[in-house]
């Protein structure tokens, strides 16, 4: 779950890393409260959409720029105007880009140095990661590609945590003893704190980039990443009040509320399959198999072991709404789940809503023959398929004939 720079900007606060003092507006009439909370001087405004690359992002007004230094707060008022509402496209949003409905003022700083400081899970080490590095402010993923040497990384030891010394490996790789004993200790600090931020509030990623070092020395975080484990959301209620439903997906949000694991992609053949393994195996080989001809999975979809009729219905319409799919492919290996059961599942909603592209059904485990049964007597179109890599050239080969898109 991803939240707003906004939203982890107030998390940095709760856990003492310090930020520059900022406020956010949704409204036109907001504005003025916001900055009356701010000094006077120059002014930081950042528009807050779920990706980044927003300072280099263009709005589809021609307008450049979704993070602006203004000089005076009439002029960060002005810019905010032609923020607010419209719509950005950056490197991460796709050409579609997306909207505009919070904006954020921060007083401006006066920098010095910029860093990169990030904690992650690496999932090989089965422990947390700090990823730091002296290029900070540019693409991270740049940085690793062309000059690797430039980045650091500490593991930590969850059952002991962030230790003292390995806060201060990181300030001397850094090379912020340049800036003074003052400013090492700063960092320790702000170290500590964004190690307990990470922990406790169950993050999957937590990011700064910028870290600056202010001219008076100080250790300031400029931008917040934060991204939130969705697999701790049972121990964390209030992560309801973070979310920002305009940022998500509606289909995946739709599967969320349903009890399905969705998520869409940009191809051409639907998937409905049951266990995340076998859903990400079945992506795979209709990757592999239709590379050529251009035809790819349109989205992940697992209804899980023990999805109902209902559920797997919801899933198939779901998978319909794209306009994109020009096939459907159901793979299903029934164990706990009955293959009966999603047969009559996908035959009720391939009736209710018409069911107009090709259909590949691979069914094996328990009721198999029922399962069957049912499909070959809804009278629907249905072609079946003996094995994973039969329902994938059979796939592929559907989408071809039809015309790929």
């Amino acid at each position: 779950m991803n939240i707003h720079e906004y939203q982890a900007k107030a998390l940095f606060e709760k856990y003492g890393v310090p930020v520059p003092k900022g406020a956010a507006a949704k409204t036109p009439e907001e504005f003025i409260n916001a900055l009356a909370d701010l000094p006077e001087g120059p002014t930081m405004v950042k528009s807050q959409i779920h990706a980044g690359g927003r300072g280099k992002g263009t709005f589809t007004d021609g307008y450049k720029g979704g993070v602006k230094f203004c000089k005076t707060k009439t002029e960060a008022k002005e810019v905010a105007a032609r923020m607010l509402g419209n719509t950005l496209v950056t490197i991460q949003t796709g050409p579609a880009g997306r909207k505009v409905q919070t904006i954020y003022f921060t007083v401006a700083s006066d920098i010095k140095k910029e860093y990169y400081l990030a904690i992650l899970l690496d999932r090989a080490a089965s422990r947390p990661v700090i990823v730091a590095s002296t290029e900070g402010g540019v693409e991270i993923e740049k940085v690793a590609h062309d000059t690797p040497e430039k980045i650091v990384t500490v593991h930590v030891d969850p059952t002991v945590g962030l230790a003292g010394y390995q806060s201060r490996e990181l300030a001397y790789a850094l090379g912020l003893e340049k800036y003074g004993k003052a400013t090492i200790a700063h960092f320790g600090k702000l170290m500590s704190a964004f190690y307990e931020l990470f922990v406790k509030e169950d993050c999957s990623l937590c990011e700064i980039n910028p870290l600056v070092v202010l001219k008076s020395g100080e250790v300031v975080a400029l931008d917040a990443k934060v991204d939130f484990d969705d697999n701790a959301e049972f121990r964390h209620p209030e992560w309801d009040k973070l979310r920002d439903e305009a940022e998500e997906d509606p289909t995946e949000l739709e599967a969320k509320k349903a009890g399905l694991n969705y998520v869409s992609l940009d191809g051409n053949v639907g998937c409905l399959v049951n266990g995340a393994g076998l859903a990400m195996s079945t992506m795979d080989i209709i990757k592999h198999v239709g590379a050529e001809q251009g035809v790819t999975p349109a989205n992940f979809l697992d209804v899980g072991g023990g999805a109902t009729q209902e559920q797997v219905t919801k899933a198939f319409k779901m998978i319909l709404k794209s306009p994109k799919v020009r096939a459907i492919f159901v793979n299903i290996f029934g164990g706990i789940m009955k293959c009966d059961v999603v047969a009559t599942g996908v035959v009720a909603a391939a009736k209710e809503l018409g069911l107009a592209v090709p259909l590949v059904v691979r069914l094996e485990g328990t009721n198999v023959e029922l399962g069957r049964k049912i499909l070959n007597e809804s009278g629907l179109k249905i072609e079946a398929a003996t094995t994973m890599a039969d329902g994938a050239r059979k796939i592929v080969a559907a989408v071809v004939a039809g015309g790929v898109k």
